[in-house]
């Protein structure tokens, strides 16, 4: 076989032969629609429901089940990627000295590191005077922004669970207070899954460290260690409470909502931590609830929610379906909804909520309210407690895993095979070509298509050709990241080449684009799900190869990173099917995306899990020149 040519191009070529069509005629047929943002949220809202997992029956053998799942949970997805050394490294935190308190408790500045290099705050609220083993709190918190740690809700939960007796541990979160930076972004967490990391990796490292700095207090009664925290700090309590066995009591506040939620409504998707590559390939939300089972856990979620996770509306999902699971202790599942003040809140009513339920389950006599703390809150600065000068952030950390990715040297076979899994690609074959416009004159004829492909989802296309060009010359598919109403010139140049072109959008490109929400939120969904949403568009482009060419190898044009990397990655995948890769304004290396570096919002179908730990462009060329 003729062996596949790559070239990297910086202009349409010059060269005509037949002077037919005028590009900017050409850019006046490619403007036009051929699909509907709506209509494509729903293909892909069809798409993803039908892969949304279910929760199991519930009975005698869970908890051994529960068991074995949170074991793989862990070691397949949370720590996939991740050095066992830092995994496994002992939990080290330093006391920098106590802060001013008011009466009854104290508090004291801790710094600790979550990996080598990247360290973390947190404050210790203990009681005063403290004896013996007394039950304690992790509090973790969402996307709260500069406040961070400080943010006056959780401070006053803080101050009242320790006057009361209770040592409570308040963690800074990544991006947060101290640790804010735009480097600190959650989004650079799709880097790491780049480098060969999963990212949630690094969060569940981060709010375990507090967890074991509780554990390992001396003054800490294990057996009553509770968790909680509003919004992120909810996802981070379910989470961790679900997999870490040592959170007797879990009270996550609108922090998440099943699989079905996030497709149902775009609020309630959240960030790609949430979304965790592969998570949903082993437990929703709601199994990860119902693994908490009989363990007392509180869902707080409030019911004109303006951030997501709207309690009436969540709720069928995270507590109906799940109370089965809690048959045998009823009494520690429970369920609250706020209306006061009904929105993204953890103020007086749920604070109290969440204090009822620890006197009840661990056998406390705590006020149910904490009102007279408001004199005893906090600044930012004054709650600082300050990190090394050279810590490490997100993009940081992703940056350093890669650098020290080796790379080895296998057989065109071994890799094309490491390839397919890693993009998690099957093929899908065009079922119908929606005819939907069409063109006749000055030489020049085409049809606009919507194509459906059997997997589900869709593409658009303009196809075009010299009227007097034979129906099987020589076929060239136009690719572009600003879509296909960006290419005129190239597809004039193919056609006055006597050529066949098709100026195609692949899905989340142009024409078959969402746009509420806008494609990065769906491309989440599809990994969280165990696909790779660079996969299903490298299926989609060998499919209109095979649709336009009857089976004769094609040419592709890409412009842009984007559309780059898909054209290298089908070229690579089925090298039989491509004559020539032409790429203009592509980008030399995957590096590129973490040097840039390149926010996943813009191209987030490139931060595919472990894609530049196992390739590089120069190999996925290398594997397109390479016959099977």
């Amino acid at each position: 076989m003729r062996p596949l040519r790559v070239l990297i191009a910086s202009m349409p070529s010059a060269l005509v032969l037949l002077a037919q069509a005028e590009p900017r005629e050409l850019a006046r047929l490619l403007e036009p629609a051929l699909h509907s943002p709506d209509a494509v949220a729903i293909e892909l809202r069809r798409y993803l429901i039908v892969r949304a997992p279910r929760l199991p029956e519930s009975g005698p053998d869970w908890p051994d089940a529960a068991r074995r799942l949170r074991e793989r949970i862990l070691r397949e997805v949370v720590f996939h990627g991740w050095p066992p050394e830092w995994i496994e490294a002992r939990t080290t935190f330093e006391d920098l000295g106590p802060l001013p308190a008011g009466d009854g408790y104290r508090m004291r500045k801790l710094r600790y590191r979550i990996v080598p290099g990247f360290y973390a705050t947190a404050i210790l609220y203990e009681p005063d005077p403290l004896h013996g083993r007394v039950p304690a709190v992790l509090n973790v918190n969402g996307h709260v922004g500069a406040p961070g740690k400080a943010v006056e809700y959780k401070q006053k939960r803080c101050i009242h669970l320790a006057r009361h007796g209770l040592l409570a541990l308040n963690l800074e979160w990544i991006g947060m207070g101290e640790l804010s930076g735009k480097e600190n972004s959650h989004w650079f967490g799709a880097h790491l899954d780049l480098a060969g990391a999963n990212a949630l990796g690094l969060f569940y490292l981060a709010m375990r460290r507090g967890l074991d700095y509780l554990w390992d207090h001396p003054a800490v009664d294990r057996a009553r260690i509770a968790m909680t925290g509003l919004s992120g700090g909810g996802w981070q309590t379910i989470v961790l409470s679900a997999l870490d066995e040592r959170v007797a009591l879990a009270a996550p506040v609108a922090g998440y909502a099943s699989i079905v939620s996030r497709i149902e409504r775009p609020a309630d998707i959240g960030d790609i931590e949430q979304n965790a590559t592969d998570l949903l390939t082993l437990a929703d939300y709601p199994l990860l609830t119902a693994m908490r089972a009989p363990r007392p856990t509180l869902l707080i979620y409030n019911a004109e929610d303006d951030c997501c996770f709207r309690a009436p509306l969540v709720k069928p999902y995270v507590f109906d379906s799940v109370r089965p699971f809690f048959a045998g202790a009823p009494h520690a599942f429970a369920w609250h909804e706020n209306t006061d003040p009904s929105t993204h809140n953890y103020q007086a009513d749920n604070r109290s909520r969440f204090y009822r339920f620890l006197n009840q389950h661990f056998r406390l006599s705590l006020p149910e309210s904490d009102a007279g703390v408001e004199h005893e809150i906090r600044s930012f600065d004054e709650l600082a407690v300050g990190l090394p000068p050279d810590n490490l952030t997100i993009l940081g950390l992703a940056r350093r895993l890669a650098e020290g990715l080796r790379r080895s040297s296998r057989p065109p076979a071994v890799a094309r095979a490491e390839l397919t899994r890693l993009l998690r690609f099957r093929g899908t074959a065009v079922t119908h070509a929606w005819a939907l416009t069409n063109t006749k004159n000055k030489g020049v004829e085409s049809i606009g298509y919507r194509f459906a492909f059997d997997q589900g989802l869709s593409a658009t296309g303009l196809w075009a050709k010299a009227i007097a060009a034979p129906a099987d010359a020589p076929a060239t598919i136009v690719l572009h990241d600003g879509g296909k109403k960006a290419v005129g010139a190239e597809v004039a140049d193919r056609i006055n080449r006597g050529e066949r072109v098709l100026a195609a959008d692949l899905v989340f490109f142009g024409d078959a684009a969402p746009e509420n929400p806008p494609a990065y939120a769906w491309t989440q969904l599809i990994a969280t799900l165990g696909e790779r949403p660079l996969g299903l568009q490298a299926a989609q482009l060998i499919a209109l190869a095979d649709w336009l060419s009857a089976g004769r190898p094609v040419r592709l044009e890409a412009t842009g990173m984007r559309t780059q990397v898909i054209a290298l990655a089908a070229a690579a995948l089925e090298p039989a099917r491509f004559r020539q890769v032409v790429v203009r304004q592509g980008i030399r290396s995957l590096g590129h995306l973490l040097e840039a570096p390149v926010e996943y919002r813009t191209a987030p179908e490139l931060f595919c899990l472990d894609l530049y730990r196992e390739f590089d462009l120069e190999s996925l060329e290398s594997l397109s020149r390479a016959s099977r």
